[in-house]
């Protein structure tokens, strides 16, 4: 007779991955406090500037990407999204010390419920006591979701790669809405480029939008 249940799993533990494991949970406390020293004193701008901005669009693709994960019972790349959302939160929080941003309080406070809350499913004890060192109210296992800014998903810049007579040579980054001409003068000042070019002038720059640049020499 079959039986109904799922087929067990052997789960292998390691003394490195433990290990593992506790570091980052001590990472975790030291970012919670960082970013809860951060957004003391939040002033209700809105924020402007490019710090401000790049912590709530840290934020808002962690969330969007976890949600999609979990969806589909991803759990392993959930905890990734959270390892890499720490490390963009600590990378701001450096370049934030000697920022005047209106409005970079709040994102970070922001930031911090967010990460709280992602936590949560995965180290719910961590994340209650992580939410009572952000001064939030009652209880993070009884907040209400954050909703997904689509907006804050959008880049604003794109890389694309880009070939002489047949082979990559280079990538350049430019505005997502960056016409032909833009382009075109982005690529030809890179100093791969140049040299791949041998000093010769382009005949033909085919730009296939937002994909890749091909230049013939």
């Amino acid at each position: 007779m079959l039986s109904d249940s799922p087929p067990e799993r052997d789960v292998i533990w390691t003394e490195e991955g433990v290990q593992g494991a506790a570091r980052f949970v001590q990472r975790v406390w030291r970012l919670v406090g960082e970013l809860a020293d951060r957004s003391v004193s939040p002033d209700g701008a809105a924020a402007e500037g490019p710090i401000g901005l790049a912590v709530r669009k840290a934020a808002h693709k962690a969330l969007a990407a976890a949600e999609e994960d979990v969806e589909r019972l991803r759990f392993n790349r959930c905890v990734a999204h959270l390892y890499e959302f720490a490390n963009s939160l600590q990378d701001l929080l450096v370049q934030a010390k000697t920022a005047e941003e209106p409005g970079l309080a709040g994102a970070f406070r922001e930031a911090g419920r967010i990460f709280v809350q992602l936590l949560a499913p995965m180290m719910p004890h961590l994340a209650e006591e992580s939410w009572a060192v952000l001064g939030e109210p009652g209880l993070v296992a009884e907040a209400a979701w954050p909703t997904v800014e689509r907006s804050l998903l959008i880049e604003d810049s794109i890389t694309l790669p880009v070939q002489v007579n047949g082979k990559k040579r280079a990538d350049v980054t430019v505005a997502r809405d960056a016409d032909q001409a833009a382009i075109e003068a982005a690529v030809l000042s890179l100093e791969a480029v140049q040299r791949a070019m041998e000093g010769k002038s382009a005949r033909k720059i085919i730009v296939v939008p937002q994909r890749i640049v091909n230049v013939v020499a």
